[in-house]
Order: C-alpha cells, then sequence, then structure tokens
C-alpha cells in the first residue's frame, strides 16, 4: 500500500514539474521574441541615423580595422620580404660561388703561337734549306709564320689555329722524313690538311665525353672538334665550354632543374660559332640542331642564351647564367684578341677577291700580308698594281697600326715526269 502512494507521489511531482518547465519555456520564447524584435528596432534606428545597411555597415567596420592595422601589417610583410631577400641572396651566392669552384679547368689553351721541339740545331739547317728556300715553301704552303730564334724549338705563330695545327703536324712529319724539299713539303702539308677531319673528331668526341655526353653523330662530334681551333675574345671555345657546362649542371642539380637538358644547351650553346652561313651565331646554332633533330628545350636553350627572345624553361636560364659567368669572369676574355683576329682575317679576305688571287696569308700580327698570284692569270706588272692596290685598300678599310708590306708571290713552275720500263 506504501508503494503505490509513493508512485502516485512521484508522478504529481513530475507532472508539476513538466508544467513549470512548460511555463519556463514559453516565458523564454517570449523574451526571444522581444529581444529579436528590440534588435530589429535598434538596427532600423541605427541605419537611419548613419546612412546604412547592414552590409554596408560590415564593410566600413573592415575597412575601419583594415586601416587601424595597416601600418602593423605592412610592416610584417617588410620584414619578411627582406629576410627572404637576405636568404635567397645567401644561397644564391653559394649555389655561384661552389659552381664556379665545380668548373674549374685545367685546360690549356694556344693562343696564337705553338711550339715544336727539336733534338739539335743542326735540323734547323734543314728545315731552311738552301738559301731559305724550304722555309719559305712551308710557310707559303701552311700560311704560318716560322720563328727559329729560341734554341731547341722551332714556334709557329698564326691567329688562325687550324692553319697552325696544320702547320705542326706537318712539320713534326717532315721532321721524321730526311727528304726535305718543296715538293715534298708541299705533299706532307696537303697529306695533313686532309687529315684535319680526323682531328675534329677526335677533338670533338673527347669534348663531349668530358662533358659526359655520348652517342651523338659523327658529323656533330667533328664540328664540335672545331671547339679548339676557335677562340671567342681570346677564350678558347673548348675552354668556356666545358667550363659553362660544369657550373651549368651544378647549378641544375642545387636549383632541381633538369641536368641533362643544362648539359646539352651548355655542350651545344656555342657550336654557331664554328658553323659556316649567314646570320648570329645563335641561328646558325638553331638550325644546325635543327637538322640533327635535338629535342626542343634543347634548341631552345641555344636560341634564348642571349636573351634574343624570352626564357622559355629554368634550364634556359640556368645556360644563361653560366655562360655569363664563364665569360664574365676577371682574366676569361680579352676583347683585343678578337677584334685582332677579326683584322686579319678581314686582311686576308680584301687580298682574295682581287682577279689572280689565288690566296693570302698575314703574318706579324698583320704587318705583312703574302699574298699568292696565279701565274697564268697575271704577269709581273699585274702583279706589282695588284699589290698596291691591295695594300692601298687594307691600309683605307682597316685600321691596320703602322704600314702594311704586301708581298705578291708569283711562281711559275713546270714539272716533267717519264716512267721508264
Amino acid at each position: 500500500m506504501n508503494q503505490n502512494q509513493d508512485l502516485i507521489q512521484l508522478e504529481k511531482r513530475l507532472l508539476e514539474k513538466e508544467e513549470r518547465l512548460e511555463r519556463e519555456k514559453e516565458a523564454l520564447e517570449k523574451e526571444k521574441q522581444e529581444l529579436s524584435r528590440k534588435k530589429d528596432e535598434y538596427s532600423t534606428k541605427l541605419q537611419k541615423v548613419s546612412g546604412l545597411t547592414s552590409e554596408e555597415a560590415k564593410k566600413e567596420l573592415l575597412r575601419e580595422t583594415e586601416e587601424k592595422e595597416a601600418q602593423t601589417i605592412a610592416r610584417l610583410i617588410k620584414e619578411k620580404e627582406e629576410e627572404a631577400k637576405r636568404i635567397a641572396s645567401k644561397k644564391a651566392q653559394d649555389i655561384l660561388v661552389d659552381s664556379m669552384r665545380h668548373g674549374a679547368l685545367d685546360y690549356i689553351a694556344e693562343y696564337t703561337v705553338s711550339t715544336v721541339k727539336i733534338e739539335s740545331e743542326e735540323i734547323k739547317g734543314r728545315i731552311i734549306g738552301k738559301e731559305g728556300r724550304n722555309i719559305r715553301a712551308f710557310e707559303q704552303a701552311t700560311g704560318v709564320d716560322v720563328d727559329l730564334d729560341e734554341e731547341g724549338i722551332i714556334r709557329l705563330s698564326c691567329f688562325d689555329s687550324v692553319r697552325r695545327e696544320t702547320a705542326k703536324r706537318a712539320l713534326e712529319k717532315l721532321l721524321k722524313d730526311t727528304r726535305i724539299q718543296p715538293f715534298r713539303i708541299e705533299e706532307i702539308v696537303s697529306q695533313t690538311k686532309k687529315e684535319i677531319d680526323k682531328v675534329m673528331f677526335e677533338e670533338g668526341e673527347k669534348i663531349a665525353h668530358t662533358a659526359g655526353v655520348f652517342n651523338l653523330p659523327v658529323e656533330l662530334m667533328s664540328i664540335l672538334g672545331r671547339f679548339k681551333f676557335r677562340t671567342s675574345y681570346g677564350q678558347n671555345l673548348v675552354v668556356h665550354t666545358l667550363e659553362e657546362t660544369k657550373i651549368g649542371i651544378h647549378i641544375a642539380s642545387e636549383v632541381g632543374a633538369d641536368a641533362n637538358i643544362v648539359r646539352l644547351g651548355c655542350l651545344f650553346h656555342d657550336i654557331g660559332k664554328v658553323v659556316e652561313g649567314e646570320g648570329s651565331h645563335v641561328k646558325l646554332g638553331v638550325d644546325l640542331l635543327k637538322r640533327f633533330n635535338m629535342p626542343e628545350k634543347i634548341i631552345n636553350c641555344v636560341a634564348e642564351h642571349h636573351e634574343d627572345k624570352p626564357f622559355s624553361s629554368i634550364e634556359s636560364v640556368i645556360v644563361s647564367i653560366a655562360d655569363s659567368i664563364s665569360g664574365a669572369r676577371p682574366g676569361a676574355r680579352y676583347e683585343d684578341v678578337e677584334g685582332y683576329t677579326k683584322r686579319l682575317k678581314d686582311m686576308e679576305e680584301i687580298a682574295k677577291k682581287y682577279e689572280g688571287v689565288d690566296d693570302a696569308y698575314a703574318f706579324e700580327a698583320g704587318r705583312e700580308l703574302r699574298v699568292i698570284i696565279n701565274p697564268g692569270r697575271l704577269d709581273d706588272a699585274e702583279t706589282l698594281i695588284t699589290a698596291n692596290k691591295i695594300r692601298e685598300e687594307v691600309s683605307r678599310s682597316l685600321a691596320v697600326p703602322g704600314e702594311v708590306k704586301v708581298t705578291a708571290i708569283r711562281e711559275f713552275r713546270a714539272v716533267s715526269s717519264e716512267t721508264s720500263i
């Protein structure tokens, strides 16, 4: 009985509590509605006073906050920018210095002089020949100047490295041959000129392998081999190319670029300088690489390394930077050497355009120009007149220091041979 009464009492209390909660909920709802009504009233009054809508008020508040914090934000941004520049500048310096260290070469380039060692001074007499006929024939056939003044060596001087290399190899062959005479000299020089293609290929292969490039076409290897015999502002192209390639590869590895693209871009960037044709070395190089179906990214590196067109990739930028580092470092280049070489080539070209001139060679740093005359086309009087015309045009057209001596060589030969049975 007592248990039933307890349950009745509990139910009664629960009902009373539920009624109380319902009344409180209704009161809260009324209060909420009242607050919402008052909020709308205040918002309406505020808009009337300020003339702004709710959205406009938000924007105004944000604007005021931005103005208050603008100086702080600007200061923080500037501090971060300066910090980033300091870090980037230091990192860039580290990369470039380290890359230049990796680009150091032990290659020694010849510029205008080659030397041949001799065992005894008696050999010089054989080289000179009777009344100097052998040495004259050698200089005429090779286009180089022979200096015998220094003991133990013979110096071969010429601005054209290919001529000088041909002369050096020909002289080394003659020193092993007891038959040193004008006809034999001409024969040896002619053979050596034909062998120069093989030399070009060997040098090109050496350059490519040193740069870490293999399996290039034979013709392209031979063209690369011409780098040994070409300078740019006094800097040998082999030195410049290998130095630039090492620098470029190191930069590429540091910044995460494609090292193989950079490697080939650096190797071929100046190849147009050893290609015959019209246009800049950039255009000639691009045309050559297209002929060999090189990838577009490599061709772009060559086309853009002097910023003739906008950079198309990070690899092109790296090739250009590496080129600038190699060429601009102290002692790398001498503009006077480039001008000197061009002046001598121009002297020879002026002479070659005259009727009856078979060939021409500049000697003595441009102070002497030797012109080979075809005896069947010009007689003695015409030879003299042509020599004077060449001298006058050279003096007028080129800024050659001092007097230019033009030596015209007109030699008639008759050769008769008989075969006995």
